[in-house]
């Protein structure tokens, strides 16, 4: 914290993107901060925060993070937006021998998405001392060594830079050496030792000096190092190098054994003194000897190591030749090989940041995805393009920073035509070969509630038993919706809008969640025959979308109306009746008609009578379709005078019904017959008046309820077809109830009616001995004496108020 103040630069740079016609969000700016190296672990470094002018709490909102750098272990980011050390930082080994110790750090906000970029300058601290490779070397000079001769000294190293690094040199005091320095640039000071007076082997055999190597610090650090020298016979003539000085090029990744250069050097004595051998100068390191090997003999520079132009693009070595006299003399020249660049490095994609889904609806150029590139060569081999290798709604477009792309949307997107894309993103540098690198990044579509429910039919049609169970289900519908999740979760429910619409739909029920429809009463065919009704399919989806279907439900007759007797009937109700006719009537003769009515239809309506008990079955006839009570053959003395019929009605249901009445014959003399029938026909005026109103107003009823079925049928057929087929009972007499039927088609199902026909336009005749319905009709009728009519009799007295029909 002591030095957080210091050298803070704060630097932004705002970039408005859109009058360059890119559509992605991205902002930039760079911070910069200058820390010492040595700082404990939580050490502050800035606040990032205050410096981009945001609040904490916007910072954590927004997800910021740090996202790539060079050194991403070294920092860390707290929830406060400030900026601290993660580790202990040592300059010398984050940045090796370089001037400027910059680390950069790339930094990400989302929602708008924004890259900073924060730039940390680690500075020096005088940590380290100045070292030699040895505490101890050796000399031997010739005394007939001249004055200036100059001798290279291992110069020390000091692993701090700038003015913490090896300033100054000094020599202990002596009266023969001076001390030179020479200034290497990047390589540091080297020191030589020089001649400053000739030396006398005899006068002295050897010299003692110290070394000292001081750093720019305060205090100043230092390191020392002892020299002895031995002074040597003469050997007065050095080698000498054929050139003032040597460089080579050469490709990075050569093979080891490559050389790369000779160097050449003569020494112009004789014998030993004359013979040159080469070694590397004491300022060559390890890491060189690693890279490089010298040939003693003939100066030859091989490669022994890996060369990486990334690592290290120039290198400099210092030879030295040497004769072999007793004295050796020597002499150093420096080799310098540029190495060249090859492009053996493919490039690294990295993707920055990726939204986790894309909704379906997004507009084009939405960004999905911040991608950075980067290629370590140099020159056109770092050169990096980036593309798109599918086919896809994305596209990619540039930054203004350097090798930052933005993967973008270029059309519309449908989810429910695809929901994930692979999108695979090449980069390909500019180099021969060109090198490229993949990778595949999946993209989410997610969904969007832009689909309405959809019936599987439309309209539907269903077709209903009348005296169905009341809660039990009758049908189901089903929708279904293109869309997932919650946006295709579907719920139904009956339209009710109308009072009459209401009052149809008011006894049905819908599940919401299945569609399956249930009725809360049974439906009776004798008073509903179809309905209409529509419901509503709407998903979970925000907005709400639906649609409608239509249900048209057809209601089928069930055998489920006895029969009833509606002559005779007795003052009780009871289906019972007396007749008395005269003893001397002829075969043939009508005793009465038992008439009835079946409220159902078709075959469910069609009534049979026939005698379930009768006294003598020779005197007495039913017919089977009318009903009617004739004689057989006439009475003689020894018939009884009283006779018991029991007259079954039944249907022709699958499961019949019926119905029983029972007529009392009383045969009378002839006299007794006549004033019987007018006392009891006085006697019964009264009592008939009130049955007689009651069913005719029920007759009535079933008859206009039955006009009104027979009229929707008509429409219907005359709607899809003319082929309508009409069968007649056979009898010529015939007045019963049924007697003819009517094939229909509705739908791709047949129905069969049989029962009477009746039209709106019918009227009663009278007649001398009954009043006949006649009811206009273009086909035969079944009554011979009323062509091209149908008719209904009323049998009885002129009087038709006391009359009682034949159904």
């Amino acid at each position: 914290m002591a030095r957080r103040g210091c050298n803070v630069v704060l630097e932004r740079v705002l970039i408005f993107i859109l009058s360059l016609g890119f559509t992605f969000n991205f902002t930039s700016a760079q911070l910069r901060y200058s820390i010492p190296e040595e700082l404990t672990t939580g050490a502050v470094v800035g606040n990032i925060a205050k410096d981009l002018g945001m609040e904490p709490s916007v910072l954590i909102s927004r997800g910021f993070r740090i996202v790539s750098g060079s050194r991403d272990s070294l920092f860390q980011i707290n929830n406060n937006g400030v900026l601290h050390v993660s580790r202990k930082i040592d300059r010398e080994e984050v940045c090796e021998r370089i001037a400027a110790c910059i680390i950069n750090i790339k930094t990400v906000l989302e929602n708008p998405l924004e890259v900073h970029y924060v730039a940390i300058e680690v500075l020096d601290v005088n940590d380290h001392s100045p070292t030699f490779p040895d505490n101890e070397t050796h000399l031997e000079i010739s005394e007939s060594a001249l004055s200036g001769a100059r001798f290279q000294l291992q110069g020390a190293r000091d692993p701090d830079s700038g003015v913490f690094s090896v300033q100054q040199y000094r020599l202990s005091q002596n009266d023969n050496f001076r001390l030179e320095i020479k200034d290497r640039g990047r390589d540091g000071k080297i020191p030589f030792l020089l001649l400053h007076k000739p030396l006398d082997r005899e006068a002295a055999r050897s010299h003692g000096l110290l070394l000292t190597a001081v750093d720019g610090g305060k205090p100043a650090r230092s390191g020392t190092m002892k020299i002895l020298i031995n002074v040597l016979d003469v050997n007065d003539n050095m080698p000498t190098f054929s050139s003032d000085s040597y460089t080579a090029e050469l490709n990075e990744n050569s093979p080891v054994g490559t050389t790369i250069i000779q160097v050449n050097a003569t020494d112009q004595d004789e014998g030993l003194n004359g013979e040159v051998v080469y070694s590397f100068g004491y300022n060559v390191n390890d890491n060189l000897r690693k890279l490089f090997q010298l040939d003693t003999f003939t100066g030859s520079i091989t490669v022994k190591g890996v060369l990486d132009f990334e690592a290290n693009d120039r290198y400099e070595i210092d030879i030295k030749a040497s004769d072999k006299g007793p004295v050796p003399l020597s002499t150093e020249k420096s080799v310098i090989i540029a190495i060249v660049d090859l492009n053996d490095n493919a490039p690294e994609i990295e993707i920055t940041s990726l939204s986790s889904a894309i909704p379906e609806d997004s507009k084009p150029g939405r960004t999905v995805a911040l991608i950075s590139v980067n290629d370590k060569d140099s020159g056109v081999n770092g050169k990096v393009m980036c593309s798109i290798i599918d086919d896809v709604p994305f596209t990619l477009t540039p930054s203004l920073q350097e090798n930052m792309f933005s993967l973008v949307t270029k059309s519309l997107l449908d989810r429910e035509h695809k929901s994930k894309y692979k999108v695979t993103i090449i980069a390909r540098d500019a180099g021969e070969p060109a090198l490229s690198a993949w990778k595949t990044i999946s993209v989410t579509i997610s969904d969007v509630n832009d689909n309405s429910p959809e019936f599987s039919t439309s309209p539907y049609t269903f077709y209903v038993t009348e005296n169905n169970a009341a809660g039990a289900s009758l049908f189901s519908v089903n929708a279904f919706d293109n869309d997932e999740g919650g946006n295709a979760l579907i719920s139904y429910n009956i339209l009710r809008s109308g009072d009459q619409h209401k009052t149809l739909t008011s006894f049905l029920n819908i599940n919401s969640e299945t569609g399956e429809i249930v009725a809360l009463k049974s439906f009776d065919f004798e008073t509903l025959k179809t309905f209409q009704f529509q419901v509503v399919a709407s998903d979970s989806g925000s907005p709400s979308l639906s649609s409608n279907v239509t249900v048209n439900v057809f209601i089928l007759d069930q055998n489920d109306n006895a029969p009833v007797i509606l002559y005779p009937v007795s003052s009780n109700g009871s289906a019972e009746g007396v007749e008395e006719i005269p003893r001397n009537v002829n075969a043939g003769h009508l005793v009465t008609k038992v008439r009835a009515y079946d409220a159902d239809i078709g075959y469910n309506g069609w009534l049979l009578f026939s005698l379930q008990e009768v006294t003598d079955h020779s005197l007495f006839g039913l017919d089977r379709y009318t009903g009617q009570i004739r004689t057989l053959r006439s009475f003689t003395e020894t018939d009884e005078a009283e006779h018991k019929l029991v007259i079954l009605v039944k249907d022709n249901g699958n499961v019949s019904l019926s119905a029983t009445a029972t007529v009392i014959v009383k045969l009378v003399e002839p006299k007794e017959a006549f004033a019987a029938s007018d006392v009891k026909s006085a006697a019964k005026d009264d009592e008939d008046n009130n049955v007689t109103f009651y069913l005719m107003i029920t007759l009535g009823s079933v008859s206009v309820l039955f006009i009104i079925s027979i009229i929707v049928l008509i429409a219907m057929q005359c709607s899809r077809s003319t082929d309508y087929t009409s069968k007649y009972l056979p009898e010529t007499n015939y007045d019963g109830t049924l007697c003819h039927s009517i094939q229909y088609r509705s739908g791709d199902k047949r129905y069969m009616l049989v029962g009477p026909r009746m039209s709106i336009g019918s009227t009663i005749v009278p007649g001398s001995h009954a009043n006949t319905l006649v009811l206009p009709d273009r086909r035969r009728t079944c009554e011979e004496d009323t062509p091209r009519s149908w008719m209904i009799r009323w049998h009885g007295q002129s009087d038709i108020s006391t009359k009682k029909p034949i159904i």
